[in-house]
């Protein structure tokens, strides 16, 4: 029923297109945010056809035999269109693993698209890794998200770390300074994890250029000084927080307390759908960072998970 192929460059325009009307896609599988780690992973991204029309995308690297979706990204499963029905689906996964296993593929590691980011209902794929590949939970990471439109009151503690950064003078704005932050960015997960960002500041600056609305940096400031910040990746439901972070001084002053109160009752108040803050997982979800996920809770953050499924050939 399907014809699949592998992406290649001159597919690009046709991709992106697919993405943009997409009912799960998101700015994170435009070929331009992809490829900027294009040296890092040996694409492998697929695209099915049905009737000779883009039926689905799937977003993949390979490593050592194994195909991944994708592993330069948060989340990555299939990306399907509106008229995308679950028997076909069913289906779709078991050409799939037939081609798969005719290149020589193994196994697949398959990171799905948590259900906020769907514009519409996109859960056929989860039932197809039951019905078909008999996927197991790999891996399994808790977010905290917000509904904005029904809101949860703040904990106390989040209003007074308003009030105290306010009355120590720390001011917060947009910013298009991201080598301030970074600079913080990097001392904190040093510091405190001994790990590095993701992205390098200069892979995030290409990426903002290239996506000016949708990746947004907040910072917070004393006597000019950058204290803390954040950087937010704005798609079609969710304005998720990609980084947040606070130098010893920014802590202490509580910024992150102030930035989120700027975002999230005055410049997004009245986004329609979710404010994510991001996994307070680490070791595939076996290690639950408390202290971090007790903080996101306090705006307001409720769990979404973020999974990670795994099958054999």
């Amino acid at each position: 029923m399907f014809d699949i192929i592998r992406y290649s460059p001159e597919k690009k325009s046709e991709w992106n297109g697919f993405v943009a009307r997409s009912k799960n896609g998101t700015f994170l599988f435009f070929r331009d945010y992809m490829d900027y780690h294009s040296d890092r992973f040996t694409d492998h991204s697929l695209m099915f056809y049905a009737g000779g029309q883009l039926y689905a995308l799937m977003p993949a690297n390979i490593k050592d035999g194994v195909l991944y979706s994708h592993q330069g990204l948060t989340y990555g499963g299939l990306v399907t269109c509106d008229d995308a029905a679950a028997a076909a689906v069913v289906t779709l996964f078991g050409e799939l693993n037939a081609f798969l296993k005719a290149e020589g593929i193994r196994r697949v590691v398959y990171k799905s698209i948590p259900w906020i980011y769907h514009l519409q209902p996109s859960g056929e794929d989860l039932y197809a890794l039951f019905k078909v590949c008999r996927a197991r939970i790999a891996a399994r990471d808790i977010s905290s998200t917000i509904i904005l439109g029904d809101r949860i009151k703040w904990h106390r503690d989040r209003r007074y770390g308003v009030n105290k950064a306010r009355r120590s003078g720390v001011s917060v704005r947009r910013s298009d300074d991201l080598r301030s932050f970074w600079r913080v960015l990097d001392l904190n997960l040093g510091n405190k994890y001994g790990v590095k960002p993701v992205h390098t500041v200069e892979e995030m600056e290409l990426l903002k250029s290239r996506f000016p609305d949708n990746i947004i940096l907040y910072v917070a400031e004393k006597d000019g000084e950058v204290l803390g910040g954040t950087v937010l990746y704005v798609t079609g439901q969710v304005v998720h927080a990609q980084y947040i972070s606070a130098s010893p001084d920014g802590k202490r002053l509580r910024v992150i307390d102030a930035i989120y109160d700027v975002i999230l009752n005055n410049d997004y108040a009245g986004f329609r759908h979710y404010f994510d803050f991001g996994k307070s997982t680490e070791d595939y979800g076996n290690y639950l960072n408390e202290n971090l996920i007790y903080q996101k809770e306090g705006f307001g953050g409720r769990g979404v998970c973020y999974d990670t499924y795994e099958w054999e050939m």
